[in-house]
């Protein structure tokens, strides 16, 4: 019986111990950290999409305001995100040639997307935790892709990657 007691007590401890060191939501974040700003992003890739800035602007808030209990703000913030879209590119990785084609026809079988963001993000709590960074991330598809395919799926796939890289560089601090 007091063996039971004990186990008990020895679990409570390391329990606790756990409990304070580690939030178990995964946010480093300081609790006194409440509000956050994030402006639009910028595009400033040579090739231009026309809805590349908008909708990474909308995917980041919503992933700040949906994963985190910050509340968003436009007045001095605790935490401002801003950034520009610097490339957005399409490029040929794999080439296929055709034998039987006249000339031997050679063409793309798979292109790749990339798409880098410059990030400046500033925590007023903690300053030593702001930084400037660039992300970047790519997907290789098909070339049979038209480019609605493209701009729809593997640019929502290439924004889903950076935006997990810059939340978990400012939440998770990893």
């Amino acid at each position: 019986m007091k063996f039971r007691h004990l186990t008990y007590f020895f679990f409570l401890v390391i329990f606790s111990i756990l409990s304070s060191c580690y939030s178990f939501t995964g946010s480093s974040l300081s609790p006194e950290t409440q509000t956050i700003q994030i402006n639009e992003f910028i595009n400033n890739a040579p090739l231009n999409n026309p809805q590349l800035a908008q909708q990474f602007s909308t995917d980041i808030q919503n992933r700040f305001l949906q994963r985190t209990t910050l509340k968003g703000t436009k007045e001095n913030p605790d935490i401002l995100i801003e950034g520009e879209i610097t490339d957005y590119s399409i490029t040929p990785t794999t080439i296929s040639s055709s034998v039987n084609a006249p000339g031997g026809n050679i063409q793309a079988a798979q292109n790749k997307l990339t798409i880098t963001v410059k990030v400046h993000y500033e925590n007023r709590i903690e300053p030593d935790k702001s930084f400037d960074r660039v992300f970047s991330d790519e997907a290789v598809f098909s070339s049979d892709l038209d480019i609605q395919q493209i701009e729809t799926a593997q640019v929502k796939l290439v924004n889903e990657r950076i935006i997990n890289k810059i939340f978990n560089d400012i939440v998770a601090n990893w």
